[in-house]
């Protein structure tokens, strides 16, 4: 029987081996701080059940505003402060905006126009970033699109 226990933060510096047991270690993601508010409650609520085949992953934090899948891992994380006008690249992906930013280990993507954000974190070894985003469609529609569309800032 597992039982979910809150981790301190001093806790949170330990070796991911002691943490896990047995099995996967827990995938280590901050929440933001709005993650377990109740408009990222309600996205947690539809966060995907599997990302493209990926099945879901334990985090080491108890916040359900934050979600991983595969290995390495897709993290989702709900609870960001939305982006502002970018030079970054914005895609429409399902009829949600997505503001996609290289970083030296993969791309981040950031909902645009949704307060609260989503960002979803796709690691560099899987291909094609962008097709990982559909599994996240129903969660990121839990939030209104209120503040503006890629059209807006990308022109």
């Amino acid at each position: 029987m597992h039982r979910r226990r809150v981790l301190s933060p001093a806790l949170l510096l330990l070796p991911a081996v002691v943490l896990a047991g047995c099995g996967e270690p827990p995938v280590r993601a901050v929440p933001f701080g709005a993650a377990d508010s109740p408009a990222c409650r309600a996205v947690a609520a539809h966060w995907p059940q599997t990302v493209g085949g990926l099945t879901p992953r334990v985090t080491a934090v108890q916040s359900a505003g934050v979600a991983a899948w595969g290995d390495p891992a897709i993290v989702a994380r709900c609870g960001k402060q939305p982006p502002g006008p970018t030079t970054d690249q914005c895609l429409d992906i399902n009829g949600v905006d997505w503001v996609a930013t290289e970083l030296d280990d993969g791309t981040m993507f950031t909902t645009y126009g949704r307060s609260p954000a989503i960002e979803v974190l796709v690691p560099d070894s899987y291909d094609t970033a962008p097709l990982w985003l559909p599994a996240f469609t129903g969660a990121a529609d839990q939030v209104e699109q209120t503040l503006g569309h890629c059209s807006s800032v990308t022109g």
